[in-house]
């Protein structure tokens, strides 16, 4: 299953390209909300509900109104330092530790696929991610079990100001990536039975149509089921709580001389079998 926000609502995406799909209140008669959000704790049963749509509800859908598929998590925790390249460019350690590098994005940063980025600063750098969204409460789940506890995977960008991240006595990694559109997610969520192999992806970011990023999943130190493992063994997981994975290296901070994002800048960060996601970015205010 693929599940949308457009305008607002939420929809069964049927068919990605040209874009179709259901409106999930109308289509279920009121059984389940249009708020994308009320559907996390309520995921199985939307799951099997949505194995048995109507064609004939089907409709087109405006790519330009897609939303966040995540609005509202309790929790978002954001993964660094899990490609052994990243962290090598970097110049940090990359050997597994206790515990992954965990800090957050607050999620006033979260925002919609086609949302605008608005610079907040010179240093303002790219990190594409897988983000895994949770569709069941999970408190130490077994890493072999772990899938189960995840609604589903999107593209995200975990967009980073670089000074403040740095700032102070000790980096401020959650200030740094927290400010207004710096957590664009989508373009909606899909299902781990959709893929092949949820656990081999690929992942590229291009800006201004210049790759600068190409990795795949299976690389990460830590996979989304160790994650979900390692997390809820310390914190309660809740449903729609979002899990940004980390990300692999190019980005801008790591380049000699370093590059970092300019108004008029377009960011387009993709994930193989889900989609792509795109920022224009706008100077700050």
């Amino acid at each position: 299953m693929r599940l949308a926000t457009v305008r607002g609502r939420a929809h069964v995406v049927t068919d990605p390209d040209p874009l179709r799909g259901v409106d999930v209140e109308q289509a279920s008669g009121g059984r389940f909300s249009a708020d994308i959000a009320s559907l996390y704790p309520v995921w199985s049963d939307l799951v099997a509900w949505a194995g048995d749509i109507d064609d004939a509800q089907v409709v087109a859908l405006d790519r330009a109104s897609l939303g966040n598929p995540a609005p509202r998590p309790a929790q978002v925790f954001a993964v660094g330092l899990n490609y052994a390249d990243h962290a090598a460019e970097s110049n940090l350690a990359t050997e597994r530790t206790l515990v992954p590098p965990t800090f957050t994005k607050f999620p006033s940063s979260l925002s919609g696929p086609f949302s605008p980025l608005r610079l907040a600063g010179p240093t303002v750098d790219w990190e594409v991610e897988l983000v895994a969204v949770i569709g069941r409460t999970a408190t130490g789940v077994a890493v072999d079990e772990a899938w189960s506890s995840v609604a589903g995977l999107a593209v995200g960008q975990d967009f980073s100001e670089r000074t403040v991240q740095s700032a102070g006595p000790a980096p401020q990694f959650s200030l740094g990536k927290s400010y207004p559109g710096f957590g664009p997610i989508g373009p909606w969520l899909v299902t781990p039975d959709e893929l092949a192999d949820p656990d081999d992806l690929l992942l590229t970011c291009a800006v201004n149509g210049e790759e600068v990023q190409k990795s795949r999943t299976s690389q990460m130190i830590w996979s989304v089921p160790e994650l979900v493992s390692v997390l809820s063994g310390i914190c309660t997981l809740h449903p729609g709580d979002v899990i940004f994975t980390g990300t692999p290296a190019g980005v801008g901070a790591a380049r000699t001389p370093p590059r970092f994002l300019t108004p008029g800048d377009r960011i387009v960060s993709r994930v193989e079998g889900i989609g792509e996601i795109e920022q224009t970015c706008l100077a700050a205010d």
